[in-house]
């Protein structure tokens, strides 16, 4: 087995989906590398991009080709102003022209050389690509053949089964929950405390903290943001954008001018049950607009499930625990990022094989097990957590209307928000001894769900909600 470290689960990238628009970015961009490294950049004159199976039936909607021209145009997801993100691909459009790498200009018309080959699959996942480079008489100098897995993994054929890191370049192995509670139990210590030992093999605790901080800014950004930005959404749903007003209502008398005063106003308002919920479902959907709007956010463990992690956080910062400390958004973080790779490892994040359960479903657990450790859950507690967020999202499917993230994506993460937040409570009044369901249980039944669920169902746009709502698919 190999070790994930918790920063590839949690990454930070553009929206709207991380399978189909951070993982063929990342893609293109390796393409550029090793066109690089064998000396074909300069010879290269034209491009060739094949998109096969779920990558390129719902490659319209996800901003698969967006995601291309700005690998094969040499910018980083991280860094890249996301201004660019819609800009860039249109004066390429315009054009005709890319800068290969950023610095070598070939002719490309993205309508001719970008394929959508949606009902072709190749063998190892169902979101494949191909890449090809040719020089002036159109003669093959190089190509590749990558596999998007979710989460913004990105496999290259040939090295499917090579992991990430080896297993055993860290002290404490962990492949199973079972794993992970045994090391706690020997160690008598918490979750975060066996997953920081890990992470210090390759970064030391300040690099550590410095970078999961840096990772909870872009999330609170994307809420803010999301939180104080109105209108309607791209990709011709005509879907409007509902955290703005959620935000306007609550707080109607609210006065500030940076996200830390936005908090305490929230800390400070009138709160009851009610107004939490209502929170809770704005922060979720919040982040999902900013997502579904090509804004940054960060892969928890997807993007299209990228709003459930900062929602229970921000709900443990403002309800929970509001004299919290940047220890306790680490800790949070380290567990989340763990339990997603459990299920990583153990089952899939990939809705293109697992359907909705692999996002949301995923999503819920890392954030379950995260909550309950930092309201002060035992190991055992936390994962129970898990288990019962999982528990109660098998089956779901992926069925994006339109082939966009946005219906019935972004009400999805309020919910799987609102069920971490439940199953944290749930566990921390129970006996785990006693559960009849463990957290490998649930991944190994997930997995087999994802296995049996027809296919029409794992983020094709083929069935369900995507087929029953009066709305044309792009053309591909």
């Amino acid at each position: 087995m190999e070790f994930i470290s918790v920063f590839d689960m949690l990454k930070i990238g553009v929206g709207p989906s991380s399978s189909h628009t951070l993982g063929p970015w990342r893609a293109a961009e390796r393409f550029v590398k090793e066109l690089k490294e064998q000396s074909l950049l300069e010879k290269t004159q034209k491009l060739e991009v094949l998109l096969y199976g779920s990558l390129a039936l719902t490659g319209k909607g996800h901003g698969t080709d967006i995601a291309i021209l700005m690998g094969l145009s040499g910018k980083d997801p991280v860094t890249v102003p996301v201004v660019e993100v819609k800009t860039l691909p249109e004066q390429i459009q315009e054009r005709k022209q890319l800068q290969l790498g950023g610095t070598h200009p070939i002719t490309f018309d993205p309508e001719h050389e970008i394929h959508f080959r949606g009902y072709q699959m190749l063998p190892y996942h169902a979101n494949g690509m191909q890449l090809n480079a040719q020089d002036a008489q159109g003669n093959s100098l190089h190509q590749s053949t990558y596999y998007s897995i979710g989460g913004g993994f990105v496999v290259k054929e040939g090295e499917e089964n090579t992991p990430l890191r080896e297993e055993n370049e860290v002290p404490y192995v962990i492949t199973s929950g079972a794993d992970l509670a045994q090391w706690c139990k020997q160690r008598k210590c918490r979750i975060s405390d066996i997953v920081y030992e890990n992470e210090k093999n390759f970064l030391s605790k300040a690099e550590i903290d410095e970078r999961l901080l840096k990772i909870w800014s872009v999330m609170l950004d994307a809420i803010y943001r999301g939180c104080h930005t109105e209108g309607m959404l791209p990709g011709g749903l005509d879907v409007a954008r509902r955290a703005f007003n959620i935000n306007q209502k609550l707080l109607a008398d609210g006065e500030y001018t940076s996200a830390q005063e936005w908090i305490q106003c929230i800390r400070f308002s009138r709160i009851g049950f009610s107004e939490v919920v209502k929170w809770i479902g704005c922060f979720a959907m919040a982040v999902n607009e900013e997502n579904a709007n090509f804004g940054r956010i960060v892969t928890a463990p997807t993007n299209g499930a990228a709003g459930v992690i900062p929602s229970v956080l921000m709900y443990y910062l403002c309800f929970a625990k509001p004299l919290a400390k940047n220890e306790d958004i680490v800790r949070f973080l380290l567990v989340a990022g763990q339990v997603g790779s459990l299920f990583k490892q153990g089952s899939t994040i990939s809705a293109a094989m697992g359907g909705c359960q692999a996002e949301i479903g995923v999503s819920s657990a890392m954030a379950a097990a995260a909550l309950a450790e930092c309201l002060g859950a035992t190991p055992d507690q936390a994962l129970m957590a898990a288990e019962i967020a999982m528990e109660h999202h098998l089956g779901l499917t992926c069925d994006p209307v339109g082939g966009l993230v946005q219906v019935p994506c972004i009400e999805r993460n309020s919910m799987g928000a609102v069920k971490a937040i439940m199953a944290a409570k749930i566990a921390m009044e129970s006996d785990p001894s006693k559960a009849k369901v463990t957290l490998d249980a649930v991944i190994k039944t997930m997995w087999e769900t994802s296995q049996d669920m027809n296919h029409k169902y794992k983020e094709t746009s083929l069935g369900g909600l995507a087929v029953n709502i009066a709305i044309a698919l792009p053309e591909c």
